[in-house]
């Protein structure tokens, strides 16, 4: 990247400065190949509206092509929470470009996106989590015969479920999680976040029962030379994908005839929501969910606060 730093700005292409952008994200800043992934498709597609305008060179990118890039979004019909998140990248590549001098000015320093709605996130009741855990759909070697490999893959399904719930974590975490990393006599999972940040987060008894049935056998029908220390392991033995992880949600719902959706992530906003009905207290679980700022957590309370007006609206005589 030290060639790219020094070369002229009419010398550098949109390609180039994409590429280096998503390099810097990965090593430097630490982000997740998930969040890398989402970038990648926000800048190429910035870098298609641009060359549609006209603008080819990447030094002719400026305010109004941005400004004109979003406006697109919104008419295309684009949620507010899509078009505020690609004004972001936008500026974050912005500053980049600028810093090596392949941009001028930074030109999305003035550039501003829509207000995200204040919506809070629907999450599923505890009752509807523990149906979930409970069930026992289809797996992706059930189109197979019986024997080791389905019976490994119902039990990394399992545990991937109980520990994605039992732990809150994001599910680019989990699948990043190594063998050394679960403490099982402590019942403490170790965690990479976001910017290389390392938590310890504790899981309960169902969850320990669930990891040992994968590890004590599952594991090993799945495991291959390649795998490595991953936890957990996808069919063919590489370590598991976040897409495997929400299509073993997908099946989990259709099992239970749930009409709603649930993706890693809504698990995640389950745990917190249910861990603060629970009586947890905000500062905790800020630490497990590995929030920098207490005002992302907060928005839990409002969940909880929002589940208690419906309640009392719907049971008292006098509400």
């Amino acid at each position: 990247m030290g060639g790219e730093t020094g070369a002229r700005a009419d010398a550098v292409t949109w390609d180039v400065a994409v590429d280096a952008y998503l390099r810097y994200l990965a090593t430097e800043r630490n982000r997740s190949v998930e969040t890398v992934r989402a970038y990648t498709v926000d800048l190429r597609n910035l870098c298609a509206y641009a060359r549609g305008v006209g603008r080819h060179e990447l030094v002719e990118l400026d305010l109004d092509v941005l400004r004109g890039w979003l406006a697109a979004m919104r008419s295309g019909g684009s949620a507010a929470a899509t078009v505020a998140r690609r004004a972001s990248v936008a500026r974050g590549f912005s500053a980049f470009a600028a810093r090596r001098g392949w941009l001028p000015v930074d030109v999305a320093d003035r550039l501003a996106g829509p207000r995200r709605s204040a919506t809070l996130p629907t999450v599923l009741t505890a009752v509807q989590a523990w149906e979930l855990l409970a069930v026992d759909p289809r797996t992706e070697a059930d189109d197979g015969p019986a024997g080791p490999r389905r019976d490994a893959l119902r039990a990394r399904d399992c545990a991937v479920v109980e520990l994605l719930y039992a732990t809150a974590t994001r599910v680019g975490e989990l699948c990043g999680l190594d063998l050394d990393d679960v403490d099982d006599e402590r019942r403490l999972v170790r965690v990479l976040g976001k910017g290389g940040h390392e938590r310890a987060v504790p899981f309960g008894l169902p969850a320990r029962r669930a990891l040992r049935a994968w590890l004590d056998a599952g594991r090993l029908a799945l495991a291959v030379p390649g795998s490595g220390g991953a936890l957990f392991l996808g069919a063919r033995g590489g370590r598991l994908d976040p897409r495997t992880v929400r299509r073993i949600l997908s099946a989990r719902l259709a099992a239970v005839g749930s009409a709603r959706t649930a993706s890693p992530h809504g698990l995640r906003h389950a745990a917190a929501t249910h861990l603060l009905e629970g009586g947890a207290d905000l500062r905790s679980v800020q630490e497990l969910l590995g929030h920098a700022s207490p005002a992302t957590t907060q928005i839990y309370t409002h969940v909880t606060a929002e589940r208690l007006r419906a309640a009392y609206e719907q049971g008292h005589p006098r509400a």
